[in-house]
């Protein structure tokens, strides 16, 4: 798919991210690789930055900066770094799936928790354990008898 033909990136039902607000820029990747490493540039370096997005509402954008505030740069981009393929489209396609998962994730409203008691039962064997625990560690010292 060519960069041109791509209309965003779809991260929910209706929440297209711009392409132009994603911005991609590719370098060369370390590790072994032959005489090929050092020519061509397949790692792709992908920066987002959900504070000034137009797609995101305004509740969107609070939830994101929560939730991804050990991920965000000084500027409040999120980086992403894929060098995992040797061919750079694939590692584009790799970067773009991982935003999209990681937003997908920090976007996702997270259910209220209602605290609950514990059952009788669960009391009365957490009771039982303790009383059989106490009883085996009794057995192991020693001997009172004289």
């Amino acid at each position: 798919m060519a960069r041109e033909d791509r209309q965003g990136l779809e991260i929910l039902a209706g929440l297209v991210l711009p392409e132009d607000e994603l911005r991609i820029a590719a370098t060369r990747s370390g590790g072994p690789g032959g005489q090929n490493v050092n020519k061509v540039a397949t790692r792709v370096t992908l920066r987002f930055a959900p504070k000034t997005s137009r797609a995101l509402s305004e509740d969107q954008r609070e939830r994101l900066a929560e939730r991804l505030a050990g991920r965000l740069t000084r500027t409040g981009e999120v980086v992403i770094h894929a060098s995992r393929h040797r061919e750079r489209r694939r590692n584009e396609e790799d970067a773009r799936e991982r935003l999209r998962a990681l937003l997908r994730d920090a976007l996702q409203e997270t259910k209220e928790r209602h605290p609950t008691r514990p059952t009788r039962g669960s009391k009365e064997r957490r009771l039982a354990e303790k009383r059989r625990r106490s009883e085996k560690k009794r057995l192991r010292g020693p001997d009172d008898e004289a």
